[in-house]
């Protein structure tokens, strides 16, 4: 896709995705965990991962003698 140049100068738009944001107010990185920890722990309850991490855990403690 060629660029288009808008008026005399020969300065390129840049995309949108790429445009400086507005101050928009960054989210606290517990809020994050908050989101995700319920969603990751379902899938795991669902799919067996917990059966799964139980096991390593396990394994990993014997392997460093507790």
């Amino acid at each position: 896709m060629a660029a288009q140049l808008t008026g005399s100068g020969s300065r390129r738009r840049r995309p949108a995705f790429t445009q400086p944001q507005a101050a928009e107010p960054t989210r606290h990185p517990a809020v994050a965990v908050a989101m995700a920890l319920p969603c990751a722990v379902l899938l795991a309850m669902l799919f067996g991962g917990w059966e799964q991490m139980a096991s390593q855990a396990q394994t990993v403690a014997e392997m460093i003698g507790h």
